[in-house]
């Protein structure tokens, strides 16, 4: 799929007042959209859009009206406040305040997806509070900031889980079926696990890893944490750290070059996962070896 960006967002993100801080492009994110920026008041009317949009307002309290003449409607916004477009309807809108946001557009399909491929209507809404969805969009948005390419299978998790809120929690009809008790089959496990051995230094997607058990992002993403008690990107980040191990304690390899090598993005990165799981330093881990 093609990776979403600045013309998925059909002009929002270039108003005039627009500063915007950083953003998902280049990234090669084909089912999210996200940008963080501050916007000055303004007034437009937008069409159509492909994508569903969610604004996180990160300040406020700021008062905003979606919709024109005798079908608009007004709130003040606080601080963690949600405003939701559907895709494909048209949006009227006048921001009345200066104001930080997250803006996160999603593909229709990561939200069927989420829904066990059945179609879901989002509700509008202007001003709803909802924390989990406001915790999702401040890790993407961190992860964008701070981009590491091994955080990609780490993304693509909270991608499938924001869509999975929204279907859950602003449905209009539809709800997220319940999760799949079954696990991966054993032919499905050692599938995944030889794709993560291959692909040991490269970034991986979910999707990558679900079509090697021939399911669906989500579906796979249920079965994996039912077979093994960890989400894909916890998994792999222990399988790369056992590598790393593996190479500090029986080779001379630079510790750079064991970092690249086992799919951190940097010594930095390895150093930073080690210590926080085994409690030691990789120069520490090939000393006592």
């Amino acid at each position: 799929m093609t990776e979403l960006g600045l013309a998925d967002t059909v002009g929002m993100l270039r108003q005039p007042g627009v500063r915007t801080r950083h953003t998902s492009s280049g990234l090669g994110w084909d089912r999210l959209y996200l940008s963080a920026q501050e916007e000055q008041p303004y007034r437009a009317a937008f069409d159509p859009a492909p994508t569903h949009l969610l604004i996180l307002h990160l300040s406020g309290p700021v008062p905003v009206r979606r919709g024109q003449g005798a079908d608009g409607r007004a709130r003040t916004i606080p601080a963690g406040g949600f405003f939701l477009q559907p895709a494909g309807r048209a949006l009227a809108v006048e921001l009345g305040g200066r104001l930080q946001t997250i803006h996160a557009y999603l593909t229709d399909d990561a939200l069927r997806d989420a829904n066990g491929g059945r179609p879901v209507e989002l509700s509008e809404e202007l001003g709803v509070s909802d924390p989990l969805a406001e915790q999702l969009m401040l890790a993407l948005e961190g992860a964008v900031r701070s981009w590491e390419p091994s955080a990609r299978t780490y993304t693509d998790h909270l991608t499938g889980m924001l869509a999975a809120q929204l279907a859950r929690r602003h449905g209009v009809r539809a709800a997220v079926p319940p999760p799949d008790p079954a696990g991966l089959s054993d032919r499905q496990l050692a599938a995944v696990r030889e794709l993560m051995r291959q692909r040991l230094a490269e970034p991986l997607p979910i999707a990558d890893l679900a079509a090697s058990a021939s399911l669906s992002p989500s579906q796979f993403t249920r079965r994996f944490r039912a077979s093994t008690g960890h989400s894909p990107h916890q998994f792999l980040l222990g399988h790369r750290l056992e590598a790393a191990c593996r190479m500090l304690r029986t080779g001379s390899t630079p510790i750079a070059e064991v970092a690249a090598a086992c799919g951190f993005s940097h010594q930095e990165h390895l150093t930073r996962v080690m210590r926080a799981r085994l409690g030691t330093t990789p120069a520490a881990l090939r000393r006592s070896g």
